[in-house]
């Protein structure tokens, strides 16, 4: 059992908490450092269950903080990865125009891009895509050479394990269970036994809202879970992709629709969609938390929120239950792909912050409370930015959490 008094601890073990802790160690080496973890190890749930990608910045609004942070992000996740000899691949992908109504989003795009500092984008036409991607259909499409694949699992388990060897403490099994702020301490109370620290950080992703209000915060947010599902291709018709196909996004949405994604086994991944799940680990259709599912549907914002984007959400439920509209969605990317090329894959829960006017909030978000800090929201690009999140957080709340 370790010593129960640090300097900060973190609740979560995902890939942000482990940046910001990885952080912590480079950046102030002398602090006592403690993170909990719920799980019997790290990166259990949205750090292990998403695609892979390490995005580019090219969907993001320029100058907030998930464009900022995923340029930068990106190029350091390629580097850490060949540093700590992690597969991954600078692949590559095509976002494709299937309709003449998303040329201007395609072109929106391309200026998002430049204006957050990638370099190498262009506009193609059809047969320069085919040339790319021989299976692939549009009216044009933008190519954004410098997004690339990893494994987020093998990352996490390195920030880990070069968090212990700096001198970190990673607690694992270690679920939080109330939280006591006294005038110069912090306590802890875990399944694993109680811990003090001088401040606090809050990573706890799909449970961060209930963390905050566990420590005594009002987080403004309600976490609401959406499930995203994946089919596989087929072994023998893995060609059909050769790196990442993805569609043109809804700019009235979060998520960037069904697309085609390569990972570094070789294997190709087709979805995911985005379904509410019914509860915050629903990975199935059958898992229901009834005080997850009671806590959403309590929230006024999740109902203006459904108000707006019903038909959205019914086309989603659509895709989820019925593998023949799934497989349709893929055919305007793929043409040539058949319902019999897919197997089911895994699925993975996006922890979406909402707020009570029922807005989905966009950019990531921080959020201090005396020496204690909540991450209330860091959806995708979250993965591939974290080692510039834990840069970002210290930068803007080390002062403020004691942190010296």
């Amino acid at each position: 059992m370790p010593a129960s008094r640090y300097n900060v601890i973190i609740i979560g073990g995902g890939i942000v908490g482990l940046g910001v802790a990885l952080e912590i160690t480079r950046r102030f080496p002398h602090l006592r450092l403690l993170l909990l973890e719920k799980e019997e190890r790290v990166a259990r749930h949205q750090s292990g269950h998403n695609s892979g990608v390490i995005h580019s910045g090219v969907y993001y609004r320029p100058a907030s903080l998930k464009a900022r942070l995923c340029v930068t992000g990106a190029a350091a996740m390629v580097e850490f990865c060949r540093e700590h000899g992690i597969p991954h691949e600078v692949c590559g992908k095509v976002i494709v125009a299937t309709t003449a109504e998303e040329l201007p989003r395609l072109e929106e795009l391309r200026k998002r891009g430049e204006a957050n500092g990638l370099t190498g984008l262009r506009l193609i036409g059809p047969e320069e895509l085919r040339e790319i991607e021989p299976h692939a259909a549009g009216l044009q499409a933008l190519v954004v050479p410098s997004t690339g694949i990893t494994n987020y699992a093998a990352v996490c388990g390195k920030y880990a394990d070069l968090i212990s060897a700096r001198g970190g403490t990673v607690l694992t099994s270690a679920a939080a269970t109330g939280i006591k702020r006294m005038p110069d301490e912090i306590v802890v109370e875990t399944a694993r036994g109680v811990f003090s620290g001088n401040a606090l950080i809050n990573c706890a992703g799909l449970f961060s809202d209930r963390i905050s209000r566990m420590a005594g915060d009002e987080p403004g947010v309600l976490i609401v879970p959406f499930r995203g599902e994946y089919y596989g291709l087929v072994s023998e018709r893995a060609a059909l992709v050769r790196s990442l196909i993805y569609p043109v996004p809804d700019p009235r949405f979060p998520f960037l629709g069904v697309h085609f994604t390569r990972r570094t086994t070789g294997k190709v991944d087709a979805g995911p969609n985005a379904v509410l799940a019914l509860a915050r680990e629903g990975y199935r259709h059958r898992d229901i938390n009834l005080r997850d599912l009671a806590s959403s549907l309590a929230f006024p914002g999740f109902w203006r929120m459904a108000r707006r984007n019903w038909r959205n959400g019914l086309d989603e439920w659509q895709r989820s239950l019925l593998k023949p509209v799934f497989v349709r969605a893929l055919q305007r990317l793929v043409p040539d792909v058949r319902e019999s090329d897919l197997v089911p894959g895994g699925s993975g829960v996006r922890a979406q912050a909402i707020r009570p006017d029922g807005a989905l909030v966009d950019d990531f978000q921080f959020v201090t409370s005396g020496k204690v800090l909540h991450v209330l929201n860091v959806p995708s690009p979250a993965a591939t930015a974290s080692l510039m999140i834990g840069k970002a957080i210290l930068d803007t709340a080390a002062d403020d959490l004691g942190l010296k």
